[in-house]
């Protein structure tokens, strides 16, 4: 009996030692990838100094791609001092790197700087004698393949210079292993590494963006008797007679005059006028303080979309845009008439393109300037007072306020901190005509008469 118990208890010992036994390797098969930890080589490059590649590495998302190299291998980082990102690379080739659809030619550049072994210091092949060949210094030569599947068998080079500098494939190595740690090594380079594919890949796009869309070749020539295409002129020889009467060469039909150019706008609409304007009132209501502005254009009238159709057409215009304030102090008589918004408006557009340094120079120069409006026939007048430019006159006359609110080349918006109104139609009642004065002409024999008259009074009282 106690044999027995005693076979059970080693049994149930065997049973437990073997379970434990047994965990870690379930684990481990469980977890095939070990967690990268604080002192990875890792985590030690973008904590480093070397802040312009980490954060490429970090546009290029390849942190993840990092992660898995690191835990099956060791892996070595030819990183680029920071000033070799930032000022010596070429701005055009930065831009190109940056942009999104490149994503994957950054991503072959940082990952041509990274090597799956681990190379330190004294890897490095010894320096060559000053004797040896060609032959003996390229044995020297170390090549070791990068962690980028598309440098098309491309391969980094260690050398040693005759100086005794260690080098990377064309830059120097500044700093030998200047971050260690268990899963990697980190080396200081001069310069930034360029595989051949990317830079292919720039000269392609720099190429394609040089080139024009239309391919330099002439239109196909018709005839006009037979509507048909032209067939291609054979080679003429050198002095051989002119192909074409002299007639044709110098005076061509009228087939052949070149159709005229649209005019600025013209009926197809090359400019879209409604875009414009709800871009010039987008920017009025972010800009703040003309809101009120913005809705006697969009709400109380329709001047909004006939602005449009002004634009759309190829005019310009500059609008004198009043401030909330100076809205505010209109009064209901002012605004309940029928058309009276539409009046005051057309008196603050000018129909000309206008910016706050151009009407300043005017004014400068000319003293005041009358400007067309589009309230004819009334115009704004325009003078310096103050170092700006002052709109009106008397007591309703408006600064400008808020130069250059909006000014895209077709539509030019300037503040004003007041409402201008056109002087008022003074019609003087007509003067009454002067009375002119008929002086009587004098009349020649008058005392002759007089005396003939009395004397025939005389002789006839006498018979």
């Amino acid at each position: 009996m106690d044999s027995q118990i005693y076979g059970v208890v080693l049994f149930l010992t065997f049973l437990a030692v073997s379970s434990t036994s047994a965990m870690p390797e379930n684990s481990s098969t469980a977890n095939p990838t070990a967690q990268i930890n604080s002192n990875s080589v890792l985590v030690a490059l973008l904590d480093s100094h070397y802040t312009e590649l980490s954060e490429l590495v970090e546009k290029a998302l390849l942190l993840q791609t990092l992660e898995q190299a690191v835990t099956r291998h060791n892996i070595t980082i030819f990183a680029p001092r920071n000033e070799a990102l930032e000022r010596d690379l070429d701005p055009e080739f930065k831009l190109f790197l940056l942009e999104p659809r490149n994503l994957k030619s950054l991503q072959n550049l940082l990952l041509f700087h990274m090597i799956p072994s681990r190379i330190e210091s004294n890897h490095w092949p010894a320096p060559p004698l000053e004797a040896a060949s060609a032959a003996v210094k390229k044995k020297k030569s170390v090549f070791h393949a990068s962690l980028c599947r598309d440098a098309n068998g491309e391969r980094i080079q260690l050398i040693v210079q005759k100086n005794g500098d260690k080098a990377v494939s064309t830059a120097r190595v500044i700093k030998s292993d200047d971050i260690v740690r268990p899963d990697g090594v980190i080396h200081g380079i001069e310069r930034l590494l360029i595989p051949k594919s990317v830079q292919q890949d720039f000269n392609a796009r720099r190429s394609l963006a040089a080139t024009s869309a239309v391919i330099p070749e002439g239109a196909p020539e018709v005839d006009p008797r037979t509507h048909r295409l032209k067939k291609p002129a054979p080679p003429v020889s050198v002095g051989a007679l002119p192909v074409l009467p002299i007639y044709d060469a110098m005076s061509p039909g009228p087939s052949l005059a070149p159709a005229p150019a649209p005019g600025p706008g013209g009926p197809h609409h090359h400019f879209d006028g409604e875009s414009q304007v709800k871009d010039f009132i987008q920017t009025l209501l972010h800009y703040g303080g003309y809101n009120e502005m913005a809705d006697i254009l969009v709400n109380l009238t329709s001047l909004a979309s006939e602005m449009g159709r002004l634009v759309s057409e190829g005019y310009v215009l500059t609008v004198l845009a009043p401030n909330d304030e100076a809205m505010a102090k209109l009064t209901t008589d002012q605004l309940s008439e029928p058309g009276a918004p539409e009046r005051i408006m057309y008196y603050h557009m000018i129909p000309e393109y206008q910016t706050e340094e151009s009407m300043y120079n005017s004014v400068r120069r000319f003293g005041k300037v009358k400007y067309d409006t589009l309230r004819l026939p009334y115009k704004v007048v325009a003078e310096e007072a103050d170092g700006s430019v002052k709109f009106g006159q008397g007591e309703g006359s408006a600064y400008l306020f808020d130069p250059d609110i909006y000014t895209d080349g077709r539509i030019s918006v300037q503040g004003i901190d007041g409402v201008l109104f056109p002087p008022e139609e003074t019609t003087a009642a007509p003067k009454p005509a002067p009375s002119a004065k008929i002086a009587s002409k004098p009349r020649r024999g008058k005392l002759l008469e007089m005396a003939c008259t009395m004397l025939g009074a005389v002789g006839s009282s006498c018979h």
